[in-house]
């Protein structure tokens, strides 16, 4: 499955480089952004290979020490790593040349702009997903057979227990590229995006996208490896993560199966390769035929026929896969129950990209609100801004909580793991509509450099306005798969770290559920400073570039491009560091001095909050964006309409400065942060475990009645009546 994504990513870029990619001045423009972005790729790479070899000796260190791991996690770790940095290359790669060909598109019809930009997405969607089924499903393979088969070990036993804990070096690779790629690209992006706003739109009052602004080709290049690449390597971990999760769940579930005793472990992989296949079959009905139809509405029709395609599917294979009853620490429940909490997962997520929708698409009352604001003065859009974000929390968390509630009362702990990988399984989809932002984005930048008439930078303004609901939509799904996706990762980690409960009464998990708590705030700090300074460096630049080049307003002078993307380059690198080693080095530090239930009280503590702030930030600057937006088009404001340049849309640019750092750089990084300190945290629970782990195997003899009961009954009352511990 795996393959026939890669397979149909290749056909769609091949389809999109044969476009038309305009005249020679549009092309050097995008020649320009293409360069810049792979001179940022480059320069963070080099940085990230003294990071992954580094990190890749450890493992090969610490694999020897204990008996359920081994040297080869190191390998695998770096098969994760270049396969998440590869994923977030090829989709930037891709956005780099789709965006000029949707401009030259736009010159003929709306339509075919959308067609063009969306498949250019759908390429990334496809190789995102595609690199996970089959890097995953590929070395399962091989450490199943390195360390169950030729070993005779049992499937719930030790060897599965290694297979999975080598498996695990994978999705660390994975999510710290994607933890680096995502900083360091919303560092970049943002840092020239807010230099291009302040000192091109406020001070000199051109177009954002103009060609005599000095940062607007590194405004551009941000998009592309921030929105494209640093997306695409975020989700391509949050993908493995979940995954992984259900897999180590699934390791402790006695299975009476046709396919050794391993479908609970399979089955997360196959909705995943499921839910690919119908993601490749739904981006061919997304379209539209005239311009006066709707975006949007083509975008939803694609993504709800792959959830109720991968809905169905994931009943078929749960029928065919699973026995009828099965057991997770005392817990029991049928295949059945395993797809109502796949069910709930898809719901959830479906739910969280509408409400998400619903607070930051334009025409709405959120962002309506903040437009009204606007008429007041900046202090006031900022005000609107928070509150609308604040306010964005409530509806997500309810239905985050009662997702967890409902998977878990299904299927237990191993309910809400694949309830998560339900949610996860229309990846492809998801991230080709949200890939699809950025191209039209810089589609309209490309318009408005190359001075195009008015009505192709209308039609690119309006697959942009789409584009910046969908990125919100987008994030929206990666929080709530991250908090999802975390939880389960904590119970996996509680089990091998031989612990029963995580007991806040107790002081010290107390203070870690606090220190825990302060993680996500001092690391937004962190990426939002670094936003600031090189904001600041990037303003300063242009505004000398306006002074001292003489005949750059007037057309008759080329402003220096490079400089501004080399200030970009070099902040976003610098500032990366930190807020990662975080990530990295809070989990081996608290668990290997204060031990794994104080390690579990930091993890509480930084999922909850980290899921909130993310949302927080996520919402209140997609509202921000589309308040401005709304300027643009004409924003009715007591029965009276402003444009561009008016005093409100001035506010409104304060505010979305403002939260651009929320939305595309510290907000996207809440659900990597969460979920990269849950996956380092089960690496080190072999080493810092105090007492055994759970072994699905140690528990057979225990439960032999009841597994005579199964075999014998197809009732489930004896079942429940067996069993230690009852199921509802």
């Amino acid at each position: 499955m795996g393959v026939i994504g890669i397979i149909f990513m290749v056909l769609k870029s091949q389809w999109v480089i044969k476009q038309d990619a305009g005249d020679e001045n549009m092309q050097q423009l995008a020649g320009y952004i293409a360069d810049g972005a792979m001179a940022f790729l480059k320069a963070e790479w080099k940085i990230l290979s003294y990071f992954a070899a580094i990190t890749g000796a450890l493992l090969f260190w610490s694999g020897t020490l204990i008996e359920t791991s081994s040297w080869v996690i190191s390998i695998s770790f770096l098969i994760g790593a270049f396969t998440s940095a590869l994923a977030g290359y090829i989709g930037m790669r891709i956005a780099t040349k789709a965006n000029v060909r949707t401009t030259q598109a736009a010159k003929t019809s709306l339509s075919k702009a959308f067609k063009v930009a969306f498949t250019g997405g759908s390429v990334m969607g496809l190789g995102v997903a595609g690199l996970a089924v089959l890097g995953l499903g590929s070395l399962f393979i091989v450490f199943y057979h390195m360390y169950v088969v030729q070993t005779g070990s049992s499937v719930n036993g030790k060897g599965m227990e290694k297979a999975l804990e080598v498996l695990a070096g994978f999705s660390l690779g994975a999510e710290s590229i994607a933890l680096f790629a995502r900083v360091g690209g919303g560092i970049y992006t943002k840092a020239a995006d807010v230099g291009a706003d302040l000192v091109g739109k406020v001070e000199a009052g051109i177009p954002e996208d103009d060609v005599r602004n000095p940062a607007t080709i590194a405004d551009n290049v941000g998009d592309n490896v921030g929105d494209v690449a640093g997306m695409g390597a975020d989700l391509f971990g949050s993908y493995v993560a979940t995954i992984l999760a259900t897999m180590v769940l699934g390791r402790e579930i006695v299975s009476q199966d046709n396919f050794g005793g391993i479908a609970p472990i399979l089955l997360p992989m196959l909705i995943a390769g499921l839910g690919l296949l119908f993601s490749i079959a739904s981006t061919y009905i997304v379209s539209i035929k005239k311009d006066t139809d709707s975006v949007l509405t083509a975008l939803n029709l694609g993504n709800w026929t792959s959830i109720i395609l991968t809905a169905f599917a994931s009943y078929l294979a749960v029928q065919w896969l699973l026995p009828d009853t099965m057991i997770i620490r005392g817990f029991s429940f049928s295949k059945d129950d395993v797809f109502y909490a796949i069910l709930v997962g898809l719901v959830v997520g479906t739910l969280m990209s509408m409400i998400t929708e619903y607070y930051t698409a334009m025409n709405k009352r959120p962002v309506r609100s903040i437009v009204n604001q606007s008429s007041t003065g900046h202090a006031t859009n900022i005000i609107g801004g928070i509150s609308v974000g604040m306010e964005s929390t409530l509806l997500p968390v309810l239905v985050l909580a009662m997702g967890i509630y409902g998977s878990h009362y299904f299927a237990g702990l191993y309910g809400v793991a694949i309830a998560a990988a339900g949610m996860m399984a229309t990846t492809a989809m998801q991230l080709a509509i949200d890939a699809f932002g950025p191209i039209a984005d810089n589609a309209g930048g490309i318009a408005e450099m190359s001075k195009l008439p008015h009505e192709v930078r209308e039609r690119t303004d309006t697959l942009d306005a789409v584009g910046n609901t969908t990125a919100a939509t987008g994030k929206g799904f990666a929080i709530a798969s991250a908090a999802l996706t975390s939880l389960a990762l904590f119970a996996a980690f509680v089990g091998i770290a031989g612990i029963n409960s995580i007991d806040i009464y107790k002081a010290n998990v107390l203070a870690g559920l606090f220190v825990g708590g302060m993680i996500p705030y001092i690391f937004s700090s962190l990426a939002i400073a670094a936003v600031g300074r090189a904001a600041m460096d990037m303003v300063q630049e242009v505004r000398r570039q306006f002074r001292e080049i003489p005949g750059i307003m007037e057309y008759k002078a080329r402003p220096e491009y490079e400089k501004c993307i080399a200030i970009s380059t070099k902040a976003s690198i610098r500032e990366m560091m930190l807020p990662g080693a975080i990530a990295l080095i809070v989990p081996v530090l608290v668990g290997f001095t204060m031990g794994p239930e104080v390690l579990g009280g930091v993890l509480a503590g930084v999922t909850v909050s980290g899921v909130l702030l993310g949302m927080f930030q996520s919402n209140a600057g997609g509202a921000w964006d589309n308040a401005k937006k709304s300027f643009e088009k004409g924003a009715i404001i007591n029965e009276e309409t402003f444009y561009k340049n008016s005093d409100p849309h001035k506010a409104s640019v304060t505010g979305d400065t403002v939260g651009d750092p929320f939305k595309d750089t510290s907000g996207p990084s809440m659900n990597i942060l969460i979920k990269l300190m849950s996956i380092v945290s089960l690496i080190i629970a072999p080493h810092i475990a105090v007492g055994p782990p759970y072994h699905a195997a140690t528990s057979i003899e225990k439960n032999h009645t009841i597994n005579r009961i199964i075999d014998k009954n197809s009732s489930n009352t004896e079942v429940y009546n067996a069993a230690p511990v009852v199921r509802k």
